[in-house]
């Protein structure tokens, strides 16, 4: 049996798996006011908003510590197997909350879960590297990315219809065994990487390894070897520095709506979990479009003729460029409806980068390192958006959230500084 297109199968199943990924991770969020009701009676808002920080940090360390241990995993199992245990595991501790009472109990239940879904990130850039020739990679990204959207789109509305039939913990139970489903298609349908898939086209096959090839770089006529550096090697390069502090600038602009867009509409516009369903989905919605618009962008250009350098720089650059006046503007959004409208521009101008800048690893280096750096960048990342999370209740005291997108502006500017001067040019590192 042959099957034709394969590769976008195979990126159909790592954004269906990053929709479940967010259902779960956002499911907290929506549901924490009845939560806060439920376990904490008699608490000011400040003070569930404190319980929630502390939650929400411990999800992000736990997150952090598993970017770097799940992009060597994927780098020593594969794909296939990596997506397993990843999903596998996230799916159980989803469950678990149920069954959590306080602090503690929520604690340790977050922490598994934020190392077992920290390996969607790896996993699929490992993924998108193996599977796609370089011209399509921003493209297979963008969908990636769209799952996040998606599953921000879906979650919201969908938990707090759920809400009407169901209570909090059943909610819990529900979406975990939903990812537990996703590994029966995973491990049907991804038996190899495309070089061995018996289930692929020739001519596709040919595609995506031609497409794959080294480039010449030295100047002496011949495709260069591939190099893959060992860890110490990785870090000696500024350009991995680059893609470290890229990712952990940009990253906690994106947490910082994914952990606070329902608690902001509960503090600032008193809405229950009913009308954040009616609300919150906005952004995400927004943030779908971005992820769609910077792949087909990337790919357009690329078939046009740019080069791999001027089109990453570009879309990156754009993005932020979008975000940055939009986050100044939440210091006074007036209404919910332009809140949420503002706060969907934020999410399209940060998807719009974040897959050019998700693409960096596999165009700076080859093989095995690739889930390497990924590991390492999405460790940083989460390292940074756990130190935002720590200080949002501080910074948004009484309800005030303009300092909180005052600095989440300063990122989007870092973001810039750390890709243009770091990554000098985008193109296959060689061997110093």
């Amino acid at each position: 049996m042959k099957i034709k297109g394969l590769r976008w199968w195979v990126v159909a199943l790592i954004a269906i798996a990053t929709i479940i990924n967010y259902i779960d991770r956002t499911s907290l969020s929506v549901l924490w006011p009845e939560i806060a009701n439920e376990l904490y009676p008699g608490h000011t808002p400040d003070e569930t908003k404190a319980i929630y920080a502390l939650i929400s940090i411990i999800f992000v360390f736990s997150y952090a510590f598993g970017q770097a241990i799940f992009g060597k995993i994927f780098d020593w199992v594969g794909t296939r197997m990596g997506f397993v245990l990843s999903i596998g595991v996230w799916s159980i501790a989803t469950a678990l909350h149920a069954f959590a009472q306080g602090v503690l109990s929520f604690g340790i239940f977050r922490s598994i879960l934020g190392v077992a879904e920290a390996g969607n990130w790896p996993g699929a850039t490992k993924g998108n590297a193996e599977w796609f020739p370089t011209k399509e990679r921003a493209l297979a990204q963008g969908i990636f990315n769209s799952g996040a959207a998606i599953g921000g789109i879906i979650s919201i509305p969908l938990i707090a219809f759920l809400t009407i039939y169901f209570s909090w913990q059943a909610i819990f139970i529900l979406i975990g065994l939903v990812g537990l489903l996703w590994l029966i298609p995973w491990w049907i349908l991804v038996k190899a990487p495309p070089k061995k898939h018996p289930w692929i086209t020739e001519e596709e096959r040919a595609y995506i390894l031609t497409g794959q090839r080294n480039e010449e770089f030295d100047g002496d006529g011949d495709a260069d070897q591939e190099y893959n550096p060992d860890t110490k090697e990785l870090l000696g390069h500024k350009q991995s520095w680059g893609v470290i502090l890229a990712s952990a600038a940009i990253d906690p602009i994106w947490w910082l709506f994914v952990f606070w867009i329902p608690i902001y509409l509960n503090e600032v516009y008193g809405m229950d979990v009913k009308s954040i369903g009616l609300y919150g989905w906005v952004p995400y919605a927004g943030a779908m479009l971005g992820a769609w618009f910077g792949g087909l962008l990337a790919q357009n250009r690329l078939r046009a003729g740019w080069n791999v350098n001027k089109t990453r720089k570009m879309v990156i650059t754009l993005g932020c460029l979008i975000m940055l006046p939009a986050l100044l503007a939440m210091a006074s959004p007036g209404g919910p409806t332009a809140a949420v409208i503002i706060m969907a521009v934020i999410l399209f101008g940060f998807q719009t980068a974040i897959g050019n800048v998700q693409t960096l690893p596999s165009d700076l280096f080859s093989g095995k390192t690739v889930g390497t750096l990924a590991g390492f960048s999405g460790m940083a990342a989460k390292l940074t958006a756990a130190g935002l999370t720590y200080l949002v209740p501080w910074l948004t005291s009484g309800g005030n959230y303009t300092p909180a997108f005052i600095i989440g502006a300063a990122l989007a500017l870092l973001t810039l500084a750390s890709v243009w001067i770091l990554v000098p040019k985008v193109e296959p590192v060689t061997k110093k």
